[in-house]
């Protein structure tokens, strides 16, 4: 690996640290990315997509720089690990076409039981593409960054005045 490629990947590390809201690592030095809400699920069979209906589905996602972690809310004890081979940005085509771009973002693989998942990551989405092992079918989810959701503050009311 050379020395450009391996300063590119540390920057993006630290970028990725950086957006976190919080920077605090767990027991196993894993630091949060970003929430990610499943916007739309399909399966690709030879020239032919089929959406796959979807329940909303927020996903919490945690790195440390070697692998990412996918949890759900409804599970937090289980997760998918994927292990980052490429961390020097993706591809992507904005709506209006035009040339394809580099933005930071990481690249990792998960291959579990003969199935194969491939992960795209930016801050502005993720995207999970899996191809099971005796299958013609591929199933892709594609989700999008999740606005931070913020504690709103609880209306005061007034205190009762005493009577007199």
């Amino acid at each position: 690996m050379g020395r450009w490629a391996i300063s590119t990947g540390l920057a993006l590390a630290l970028w990725w640290s950086c957006i976190s809201p919080s920077n605090a690592q767990d027991e196993d030095g894993f630091r949060h990315v970003g929430d990610y809400l499943l916007k739309s699920h399909f399966k690709l069979t030879g020239d032919k997509i089929t959406p796959i209906p979807i329940k909303p589905i927020a996903f919490h996602v945690y790195t440390n720089g070697v692998t990412v972690r996918i949890m759900t809310e409804s599970d937090s004890d289980a997760h998918a690990s994927f292990e980052i081979y490429r961390s020097d940005g993706i591809g992507t085509q904005r709506s209006g076409g035009g040339a394809l771009e580099i933005i930071p973002g990481l690249q990792a693989t998960c291959r579990v039981d003969g199935v194969l998942r491939h992960l795209r990551l930016s801050a502005e989405s993720m995207t999970i593409t899996t191809f099971p092992g005796v299958s013609n079918q591929t199933i892709v989810s594609y989700s999008v960054a999740a606005e931070p959701i913020e504690k709103k503050a609880e209306p005061k009311t007034a205190s009762p005045s005493p009577s007199k």
